[in-house]
């Protein structure tokens, strides 16, 4: 049972460039924690991710859903989370901040990171095990699918696990060999070109085969020079991203778009405004076969489901730290595998709680393991950091879902 909560604001500066991109020039990497203490000793750990200032709003918000959960049981809470979340979601004076976006969802994501972290620990299981061990019952118990229900009702997300569950077999081998990387610091912002080279021959030795590189700088010739960079040092058969982190008006995308298309980007990741759905549909179109990453800025899963109903998003960069945790995640997972169009998480937890998250996605859901984004930044902040040996994320043994901060 859950005897009390409290938050904590973890600010953490990274410096030197690091983190930088096309809008956050200087970030401070944050965490809104929410800590749920059970009557066991148990601490469910959850995370929401800011840059720095506003953390503390987020923290106010997440002891204010947080409250509703003392003296409840963890099992009975999780039997019917998606209602739950639903309740929470709509409380009537809280909702008119959202709805469902900004300081009350990261808030709703922080809480209900700690709730599945907590389960999988009183379970004594990391949190991947805990999901795979789960039914498709209770999988969809978890879930508020509210306002997705023209694209996909509860029997028909029902009938996606259902259909995946035979040949679970036949991708659980990932759990030996481990989930494919990315290198996604090779070329920060504020990062100089030789910088940027030389990451990029260290990224390659570290046995990495896909790197990113941000862009959206004032003057497009930095940003093609960059791309240029980093396709000469990866060679023409690794796969390279660039992300504009929403720098671009769509003319502007438009544009430059078509002349980063020189270098065979395997996506274009946040070309404009994320709220710009048609936007980005007409991008698309005008850039295909190049195909557009979207979901980083994308706070819930209605917008995920416009963006999947105008067919513009080639890959769905959902982020459990930014929804409303765990459970807005895997209702966006499942709704993208309907779609047919892959999932490849953003990594706000810089990794953490999304290492699990990948593995259910393929082995539970058959999305393709395409690859994981890696942020090693905080490593040294986390009792248990993710693994990543030859580019590969290795699959986490500790009970809960990797989650806990080392004391301040």
């Amino acid at each position: 049972m859950i005897q009390n909560i409290s938050t904590r604001d973890a600010r953490y500066p990274i410096g030197h460039g690091h983190g930088s991109d096309a809008i956050h020039r200087d970030p401070v990497y944050s965490y809104a924690v929410t800590l749920l203490h059970d009557d066991n000793g148990h601490t469910g750990v959850g995370l929401a991710f800011t840059l720095g200032e506003g953390n503390q709003l987020v923290c106010e918000a997440a002891r204010f859903y947080a409250q509703r959960l003392i003296g409840q049981p963890i099992e009975e809470i999780m039997a019917g989370f998606g209602a739950l979340q639903h309740t929470l979601a709509d409380e009537q004076q809280f909702r008119w901040l959202g709805p469902h976006k900004g300081v009350v969802q990261l808030a709703l994501a922080s809480v209900t990171n700690a709730c599945w972290d907590l389960w999988a620990k009183t379970r004594g299981v990391p949190l991947w095990k805990l999901l795979l061990d789960l039914t498709p019952e209770q999988i969809v118990a978890t879930l508020d699918l509210s306002y997705l229900e023209d694209e996909l009702t509860g029997a028909a997300a029902l009938q996606i696990l259902r259909d995946h569950q035979a040949t679970r077999p036949v991708r659980s081998g990932i759990l030996q060999t481990g989930y494919p990387g990315y290198d996604t610091s090779v070329g920060w912002f504020n990062y100089d070109d030789a910088q940027v080279r030389e990451n990029c021959k260290r990224a390659i030795a570290a046995g990495f085969t896909a790197m990113k590189l941000k862009v959206g700088s004032r003057d497009p010739e930095r940003d093609l020079r960059r791309a240029h960079i980093v396709r000469e040092v990866a060679g023409d058969q690794a796969r390279v991203m660039v992300d504009a982190n929403q720098q671009w008006t769509l003319p502007q995308a438009l544009d430059i778009c078509q002349r980063l298309r020189v270098i065979n980007p395997f996506w274009i990741e946040e070309p404009t405004h994320p709220d710009d759905v048609l936007g980005h549909k007409t991008l698309a179109d005008a850039i295909a076969p190049t195909r557009l990453a979207l979901g980083e800025h994308v706070p819930n899963r209605v917008v995920f489901k416009n963006y999947l109903q105008a067919k513009c998003a080639g890959f769905i960069q959902a982020d459990a730290v930014r929804l409303a945790g765990v459970s807005e995640f895997l209702a966006v997972s499942l709704l993208s595998r309907k779609f047919g169009i892959p999932t490849v998480p953003h990594v706000g937890d810089m990794g953490q709680l999304h290492q699990h998250l990948a593995l259910f996605n393929h082995i539970a859901l058959g999305h393709e393991a395409i690859f994981l984004e890696h942020i090693p930044h905080l490593r040294e902040h986390f009792v248990h950091p993710c693994k990543v040996e030859g580019g590969v994320y290795q699959t986490p043994q500790a009970a809960g879902a990797s989650c806990d901060l080392k004391p301040a």
